[in-house]
């Protein structure tokens, strides 16, 4: 349940700073957002190595349903968009995966 708790945080970072930087050349705001949403990404790489897994890319493969769940509670939270339909199944066939790579029986190499 760690892990958890440390994909939903890299999430939120993640995120943040992506979308400091969609303020700013999207919505064409002040070039200080780009500090924050530099700093947030500084951020959420550290906590996406918290991580119990011993293999990088299998932690960064389980990570992506949790951003794809985090970006639509995102989009319904902040943007005020409510998720529908296609985008709530898409994201249960995305945690599926993830948890197919998490608890899957994986090859023990020496």
């Amino acid at each position: 349940m760690q892990s958890l708790f440390w994909f939903v945080v890299a999430s939120l970072l993640e995120i943040g700073g992506c979308f400091a930087f969609w303020v700013y050349f999207r919505l064409h705001k002040s070039p200080v957002w780009m500090a924050p949403g530099v700093l947030s990404l500084i951020l959420f790489a550290m906590a996406l190595t918290r991580v119990d897994s011993s293999e990088a890319g299998r932690a960064y493969a389980a990570y992506g349903s949790i951003y794809i769940c985090s970006a639509l509670v995102w989009m319904w939270v902040v943007e005020k968009n409510r998720p529908d339909l296609w985008d709530l199944s898409g994201a249960a066939v995305c945690l599926l995966g993830s948890a197919v790579i998490l608890f899957g029986r994986h090859a023990v190499r020496p």
